[in-house]
């Protein structure tokens, strides 16, 4: 379950190609109009919205990355804060492939650190199929007779054991709500490792995991310990809880059950003249 982008690579390759890939330092956002495609701001506030989208689905056999963003804009609301306008393509988070297009508001608020969040995008792959591949998924992990536990997923060559991929998928959608938590208009987050995994076994139907994540803070370069937890059964919201402690020993905790404020329609009907 390997992708080529940075978000995916090795901690050690992760950390050379992020400052480029990122920019050094701040970047302030123009009072209003369209930003160019390739900034760390427009980059960046896509990011969140796919945050939000993966948390939201609760879905493993249907997680996103970034694929390019096509257009961006940004206005300023008086005693409010900065909202952003965005167009953008979407991979499939284990094979690359183009899965469809999205469009995003991401309305980061002055006196509210979560980003309000609101997104519609296209999918290119079959509905049913994804309800499928995730009862596969979930009758897979049921069956297990002994708890998956793991270290270092994945390694320092970017390498993830067969095994340890249904792990790693949850991690990402769990992951997701505390990056789309934690994100500022100035901060961004990758979950660059999966410092080690156990699997509870549960009495009920869902699917119980606890993880040591560590999330790269772009553009500070920190790396910050985050303690999750995820439990999964399919077709309900994903249920994550964490506590983080970042290099300074400042700690933060919060959980999430689904049902927080923002959007996600589905497949979108809109011209994209008019957005």
């Amino acid at each position: 379950m390997q992708r080529r982008s940075a978000a995916r690579l090795g901690p050690l390759l992760l950390l050379l190609l992020l400052p480029v890939a990122w920019g050094a330092g701040p970047e302030p956002p123009r009072a209003a109009g369209e930003l160019q495609v390739s900034s760390r701001l427009a980059g960046q506030a896509a990011r969140v919205a796919l945050h939000y989208l993966n948390y939201r689905l609760g879905s493993p056999s249907a997680l996103r990355a970034l694929g390019q963003v096509r257009k961006a804009t940004v206005k300023t609301i008086p005693g409010i804060g900065h909202k952003y306008y965005l167009q953008f393509t979407t991979e499939d988070y284990k094979s690359s492939q183009n899965v469809g297009t999205c469009l995003a508001t991401v309305l980061y608020l002055k006196r509210k650190p979560r980003p309000a969040v609101n997104i519609n995008c296209t999918y290119t792959k079959d509905q049913k199929q994804t309800r499928e591949d995730d009862y596969s998924f979930y009758k897979k992990l049921r069956q297990q007779t002994k708890p998956i536990t793991g270290n270092d997923i994945p390694d320092s060559y970017g390498h993830i054991e067969p095994a340890l991929e249904p792990a790693w998928a949850l991690a990402v959608a769990g992951s997701s709500y505390l990056m789309w938590e934690k994100s500022t208009e100035n901060l961004g987050y990758f979950m660059a490792q999966v410092k080690n995994v156990k699997q509870w076994i549960t009495k009920d139907d869902s699917i119980d995991f606890d993880y040591l994540v560590i999330l790269h803070e772009i553009p500070t370069q920190e790396m910050i310990s985050c303690h999750l937890r995820v439990i999964w059964t399919p077709g309900h919201p994903l249920k994550v809880k964490y506590f983080c402690l970042s290099e300074n020993q400042q700690s933060e905790s919060e959980e999430g059950s689904g049902t927080e404020s923002g959007s996600t329609n589905g497949i979108f009907n809109e011209e994209e003249a008019n957005f």
